[in-house]
């Protein structure tokens, strides 16, 4: 049997899977659609510590952590990944998350990483907020400044001759 290949059709609209057509396909072509390899919480909680603490794996991880990626943002890649695997399930997944959460955090305090970043909220909001407050002081003094200078040159004339500092 040959082996097709998909093409992406230059601007035809049509040229693109047909709705449901996913559901038409033989179940079990995915790892999430067979039974979990892990259905208890401490094994698959084991797992991933030992998973985490592989070398590449906690390098990577300390990178990411001091680069400012949250270690929420890590956690559900993580979680994500291992369902798409199909070691545990989206139940599992979900109750597994604040340990995976710890053990992210855990690596990264070890690994001597100064600020970590928790939550996508710190990362979004507060981010933005100190952005937009700096915008606003870099605003107001570079006006503080272009007025004083207005006013220099308004008092004295544009080719005056500058005034001592120390007078």
């Amino acid at each position: 049997m040959r082996e097709q290949e998909y093409e992406q059709g230059v601007g035809d609209p049509f040229d693109s899977p047909v709705a449901g057509q996913s559901l038409t396909d033989t179940p079990g072509n995915y790892p999430w659609e067979h039974e979990p390899q892990f259905v208890d919480p401490e094994e698959i909680t084991e797992y991933l510590w030992v998973t985490m603490h592989r070398k590449e794996f906690i390098q990577e991880l300390i990178g990411m952590l001091d680069a400012g990626v949250p270690v929420e943002a890590i956690g559900r890649t993580v979680l994500f990944g291992g369902f798409m695997e199909g070691k545990f399930s989206p139940d599992l997944a979900f109750i597994i998350t604040e340990p995976v959460m710890k053990m992210i955090a855990a690596i990264g305090i070890n690994g001597g990483v100064e600020n970590i970043v928790f939550s996508l909220e710190d990362l979004t909001n507060k981010q933005q907020i100190r952005e937009i407050t700096k915008v606003k002081m870099a605003k107001e003094k570079i006006s503080e400044i272009t007025e004083s200078t207005q006013e220099g040159i308004k008092k004295a004339g544009l080719m005056a001759r500058p005034e001592p500092k120390g007078e």
